[in-house]
């Protein structure tokens, strides 16, 4: 049964990025395509590390949650930095998308989060800030499809640490439909997004469940009594 939920969910996966590449595509309509500097700007984080954390402080995101904890959007943090701190930090807003400069891989350069929390949270100085007025969990699905991704490849600097050269980032065209087709398309998206990376509801809870029932039973069937 895991293994056939298992290929349920990569059947699924690739469901999903078919359709959201499609959906965001809008071949044959008329819509308009602007850079990303043309209807936003980007702002540096500032510097703290893991030593700076406290259990109550300054809500932020390291660069290094973006790769294993944020999906397409958050609206809580993880992770909490010193009081103290504040004056010297940068801060998203509500509505900005949080993106990587740095990353092992380029496909992990430039991974993105919409931060649709109700406060301002403190960014990490290897993350850019991306201000605008659109939907941004649209602007974060949009920074996923297999065609920017191939676009932003052009300006990743393949060093020794994979590195996004923002000047030319910030170049990359995305479309700008009206505000309730950008929430539309969101709503689709997100039922999608549940289904295929939701640890409590979807097809990844299901096998998680599975695999906890799988070793239960397990154990019990292989734990005998000692004979008298």
């Amino acid at each position: 049964l895991e293994a056939e939920l298992e290929a349920e969910l990569e059947a699924r996966l690739r469901q999903y990025k078919y359709y959201r590449d499609a959906l965001l595509a809008f071949k044959d309509q008329n819509v308009r395509w602007v850079t990303m500097a043309e209807v936003g700007e980007f702002l540096r984080g500032r510097r703290f590390t893991k030593a700076d954390y406290v259990e109550d402080g300054v809500g932020c995101i390291h660069y290094g949650e973006i790769y294993t904890h944020y999906g397409i959007s958050a609206n809580e943090v993880i992770s909490q930095v010193r009081p103290e701190m504040k004056a010297t930090l940068r801060f998203a807003k509500p509505g900005d998308v949080v993106i990587t400069d740095v990353g092992e891989t380029v496909e992990d350069v430039g991974k993105a989060v919409a931060w649709i929390g109700t406060e301002e949270v403190a960014i990490h100085d290897h993350c850019y800030a991306f201000r605008h007025s659109m939907n941004p969990k649209f602007v974060s699905y949009c920074m996923q499809t297999t065609s920017f991704n191939a676009e932003k490849a052009k300006y990743v600097a393949r060093t020794k640490v994979n590195t996004l050269l923002i000047d030319g980032f910030s170049k990359i065209r995305i479309p700008v439909p009206p505000l309730d087709e950008q929430e539309r398309i969101v709503a689709i998206l997100d039922k999608f997004d549940v289904l295929v990376n939701d640890l409590s509801s979807g097809l990844p809870a299901e096998i998680k469940a599975r695999r906890q029932q799988y070793a239960h039973y397990r154990d019990r069937l292989l734990s005998f009594r000692e004979a008298a």
